[in-house]
This record gives C-alpha cells, structure tokens and sequence, in this order.
C-alpha cells in the first residue's frame, strides 16, 4: 500500500469526498464512435473528441478523471491489431488528459484507467491466460501509464478477487502510486467468483490498494448496497461508481434510465455509508457529474445552519422571498420559499419536442418544477410518466406528476409507482381523474379502486416501505405527496373535511384549483390555515370572454364570478392582458398566505406563463 499521505491525491482523500469523471465509452457512441470500433484507437485517430469529453467533466466539477484506456492492454488491443501499440496508445491517452487539465488551470487527477483483460484467468494455471501472464500483460500497460505521468490508477470493472489481485500485484510492481481498485457484482451482491464485499475489500486493503470499491453495477442503489457490505471492514476508503440503471436497447440505440438528479440524490446515503470517491460508469454524463457536485457543494454548507421547517412573519404567515437556488420541491417548501410549478401536458402524439422546447424555456425563466398531467380530460396523451422522465433527464428540471386513480388497479397504481421512484420521479401529485366518458371513449370504464385519500395512503404506505396489504417492498420509497383543493367548491366546509382526511392520509402538501375569485380565496385561506401543510395557489390566466365561459362550463370546479365575466368581455381583443392583471390580482391576495404558485397556461403558451413568472419574482423583496 502506498503509505505516503503526502501524495496530493491520499491528500485530498483525507479532507473530503472527490470527485470522478463518469462513461467515456457511452459519449464516443453517442457522439459516433461505432459500437464495433476500438474505443482506446480513438485516442490516436480523433483527439480532439476524447479531449472535449474530458473538459466537459472537468467543468461539470469532476476532481478526477479518467484516461481512455480501459481496454489498453495488449490483449485486448489484440482483437483490432493493435497489440504492437499498448505504449503509444496508453502515453496518447495521458497527454489528452493532461491537456484538458492544463487548460482548465485548476486542480484535477489524471487517473490511469485499466480494466479487466477479457479473458478467464482463475486461481489456478488451468485458465485462458494464465495468472503470470496476466500479471505481465497489466504490467506492460501500467507502466506506459506511469511514464506518462499519471496521478493514480483505477482498476475498474474487474469481475474476480483473482484477477484483480494480478493487476494491484502489477501496478505495485511497476511504481508507487495511489490505487482504486473497483469490482463488478452480480444482482446476488457477490463477484463472480462468489466472494462476498466484505472479503473482497479486506483482501484488496491488505495487499494495497488505497481505496477499494465498486463500479459498473446497474444503478446508485445497487452501489448504495455493496458500499454497506464493504463498510464493515473499518478503515478503508471506499469508492463508488454505478452505472445510470440497466441498459435498455432501442432502435436508436442504448439507452440509459436513470437521469442526472435521480442518481445524485444517492450521493449523500453513499458517502454517509463510507464511500470517499464518488463518480458514474456506464451510461453516467457530464450531467450526472455537475448533479453530483452540485449535491456534495451542498452537503458541505449544511453545517452552517439548519434552517427551520417555515420561515414566518410575525403575523405567523409563510414569507415569499427570493428563492434559494438548487434544492428539491421538498426542500424549498421546508425552507419556506416561495415556489413556482407550471403545468405541462404530455403531447398527444409520439413528438414531445415543443413540450420540451416549452420546459426548457420555463427553466431559464426560473421555473423551480413541471407539473405533469395525466391524460387530462380523459383524454389519451402520452403517460404522464414517460413525459417527467423526459423532463427530468432532457431538460433537467424536477416534476410534480399528475396520478389519478381513473385507469390503474391497485397493482398497477403500485407498480408504476415503484417505477416512477427508480426513475427519480418523487413528486405525486394524487387525483381521481376525469371519467373516461369525456374524452370520448363512451365505453371505457373507470377503475377507481381507491379514492384519492386511498391514493395518498397507499404511497404513504410505500414510503414506509410496506404495499397495499402491509407486504415488504424492501427499501421504503421517499415519495412527496400531494393533493388536490377547490378553494371554489359549493361547500367550503366539506372540501376543508376531505383535506383535512388527505393531510391525515399522509399529504405533504396541496395545490389548488384554478381560482379567479378574491373573496372565495380569502375564505379558503383562513380556513385551511390550521393544516400545517404548504399551499401552492392554482393561477390559469384567462385569454378571452369565449375561454372564460369554457373554464366555467366545461371544466369541473372551475367557478368565474360574473365580475371577472364582465371585466373579460369589456376587454375585448385585450383579453389576455386583462387575466393577466386578474391573475396578478390573485397573486397579491395570496401573497404571504400561500407557499408556491401552480401556473396553468392554456393553449400552450408557455411565454404567459414565463411573463408572469418574472412578474412574481421581480415582487419579491431580495434577502
């Protein structure tokens, strides 16, 4: 083991958490290396391409990253030609890297990357390669790395304690420098040899490695729970580096399903387990590293002070100030900012672009969330689930989606609920949904096994890590849940009873109906004041008289008083520009008696949305 803890690397291991790069060989596909091509060849034929995928993480906040040289062995290299080429490959490699640090002028590891070589070698000679030989081939590629000047290597993806142990044996052979020796494991949590975590890291610990670990399983939560199985040997740096979920293949490729927000939400459960190098595999990009790094530059604040569950005026009412960057939903509203959420309905076609287009523009307005719907008006459109996914992982914005009891069983309500979390999708919001009659299908029946209330007690259910009927579901799931409000409804006094049942179910907190009466609002307001639960006031700004008389008689529990009729056919063809100044109306009433905005634009007009947004945030007093 290389004992000097001055080395800049063990350094930096003692003071924090660092970071790695993620996949190299996902973005040489993706960017049109073909699937059959020498990945290591590219350093030699294209490197600027290899270069630019270096800065891309290195300005994602990468503290590490790694060669292009996974598959630089001599074996390997083998099956393309290129046996004869293991030191010009390797030494190209590290002067890319080098190069991308150079011109980021700031501290950055070049980690020399080796990987397995492909071939059986067991712990006896009776193997496709045999364990001297191996030693030999990891040895020759090591040392082309070492005279490149590298700061470390990490031996990644190794499948066997036997192979990995001919590699460590390799670099200890060739020099002294830091090493990360990370295996693969099967779904049992095993090698494939069998060897258990906790056996594996004390044998790799003692014959040197510096940091031992995992990568290239399928997801966080499968490193989440090797990284606890090594935790139990004490005293060695742990590492992590998982896959963003099961490889799925489709026409225009492979495709990876878990987006850059939903795998960083396990950095910090990965680094309170033990591990002390964080970084992504397989199907991981420049996005996954900037989530992550934006997760840890947070982690690290947070022992300045907690701040508490609601910021409150004197009178005891939530402050809207100016929000605080990054954060989920959940952690916004516990910090009593204000936020803003805006309605996006999935296309009813296979093109989501301009819904995309529209979530993108939301984004750079200052949007905090999506709201989702699901198939609104029973009418069939793409599934809410597959939509936030797409918002999540190509906008990259958080979501609030819709679920309604109309179309799914109990099983199904469930199943796609578990689904929804392993894709990083927290956020429901629970409703029982239009009848399907309105949409057109006279025939379809709804399924409605469960009411709303039902709803919130089955996810309740789920985050406490139990189904339906009280079977383990393993890992409890850590689902925010909303419901539904109308300030408008005919009886104020039964639809404060039904919320008060849903905050009893488990409802963390509550977005409104569309309102476009003051007074109504205020009543409501004073009400739902005792349910200790956060608001988010529902604004849809009205377009013409001809929406508004639509809004009233087609939507239910849509209520426009006659006032706001006369004031919207007064206005004529300036229709927009009056619900714009109701709308503002409504958000002042609210204003320090809510805790967020739902914004509905109708007819895809995003941009109304957005105006009316830097209206809201321009309001708000700078702390």
């Amino acid at each position: 083991m290389l004992q000097a803890v001055s080395h800049p690397f063990l350094l930096a291991l003692e003071r924090g958490v660092v970071l790695c790069d993620g996949a190299m060989g996902t973005l040489l596909h993706e960017r049109g290396v073909p699937l059959s091509a020498c990945l290591e060849a590219v350093n030699l034929e294209n490197t600027d391409l290899v270069a630019a995928i270096h800065r891309e993480y290195i300005e994602a906040g990468a503290q590490i990253i790694e060669t292009n040289t996974f598959g630089a062995t001599a074996l390997r290299l083998n099956r393309y030609g290129l046996a004869d080429r293991v030191q010009e490959i390797n030494r190209r490699a590290v002067e890319i890297a080098r190069g991308a640090v150079k011109e980021a002028g700031r501290t950055v590891f070049v980690a020399g990357a080796v990987g397995p070589i492909g071939v059986g070698i067991p712990s006896s000679e009776a193997a496709d390669v045999s364990l001297k030989k191996a030693r030999g081939i990891f040895r020759e590629q090591v040392e082309a790395l070492l005279e490149a000047d590298i700061d470390l290597v990490i031996l990644e993806t190794f499948p066997t304690l036997a192979e990995i142990r001919e590699a460590l044996a390799a670099v200890r052979d060739a020099g002294e420098v830091p090493v990360v020796a990370q295996l693969t494991f099967q779904r049992d949590g095993r090698t494939w040899a069998g060897e258990e975590p906790g056996d594996v890291v004390r044998a790799l610990y003692a014959e040197g490695a510096n940091v031992v670990g995992v990568n290239c399983v399928p997801g966080p939560q499968a490193a989440l729970e090797i990284i606890e199985k090594m935790a139990a040997a004490s005293g060695v740096k742990l590492s992590a580096q998982a896959n963003a979920g099961q490889p799925r293949l489709l026409e225009r490729g492979v495709v990876y399903p878990i987006g850059p927000q939903a795998f960083a939400e396990y950095v910090p459960r990965l680094v309170a387990a033990g591990a002390t190098v964080v970084g992504g595999c397989c199907g991981t990009t420049p996005q996954h590293v900037t989530a992550m790094h934006t997760v840890l530059a947070g982690a690290a604040g947070e022992a300045e002070a907690v701040a508490p569950a609601v910021l409150v005026e004197p009178a005891g009412r939530p402050v809207w100030e100016e929000p605080a960057e990054g954060g989920t939903l959940r952690e916004k509203l516990a910090g009593g900012r204000l936020v803003v959420s805006v309605e996006i309905d999935p296309p009813k076609g296979l093109n989501p672009r301009r819904a995309l287009e529209g979530a993108a523009m939301l984004k750079e307005a200052g949007v905090d969330c999506i709201n989702v719907g699901d198939s609104p008006r029973a009418q069939t459109r793409m599934s809410p689930l597959a939509f936030a996914l797409l918002v999540h992982q190509r906008v990259g914005l958080e979501t609030i989606v819709h679920f309604t009891t109309r179309d799914r069983n109990l099983a199904a309500l469930q199943a796609d609920l578990i689904g929804a979390h392993v894709w990083g999708l927290h956020n429901i919001f629970c409703l029982r949904g239009d009848p399907p009659g309105g949409g057109g299908y006279a025939r379809s029946v709804a399924v409605w096994d469960v009411s709303p209330v039902g709803l919130i007690r089955v996810i309740k259910g789920l985050n406490e890590g139990l189904d339906w009927v009280g079977n383990s579901v393993g890992q409890p799931t850590s689902f925010f849940i909303g419901a539904a409000a109308n300030p408008t409804a005919a009886s104020l006094e039964s639809e404060l009873k039904l919320l008060r049942r849903k905050v009893a179910a488990g409802a963390d907190f509550i977005m409104t109906q569309a309102v476009y009466d003051v007074e109504a609002l205020d009543r409501f307001l004073k009400a739902a004041s005792g349910l200790k639960v956060p608001i988010l006031l529902g604004v849809m700004p009205l377009h013409s008289l001809r929406h508004a008389d639509f809004l009233r008689n087609e939507l239910v529990g849509i209520v426009i008083p006659e006032s706001v009729r006369e004031r919207m056919r007064r206005a004529g063809e300036s229709g927009l520009d009056e619900g714009m100044a109701i709308a503002r109306e409504l958000l002042d009433a609210a204003r320090g008696r809510v805790q967020g905005v739902y914004l509905m634009p109708s007819f895809g007009r995003y941009d109304v949305a957005a105006r009316l947004l830097a209206e809201l945030r321009a309001s708000i007093p700078k702390v």
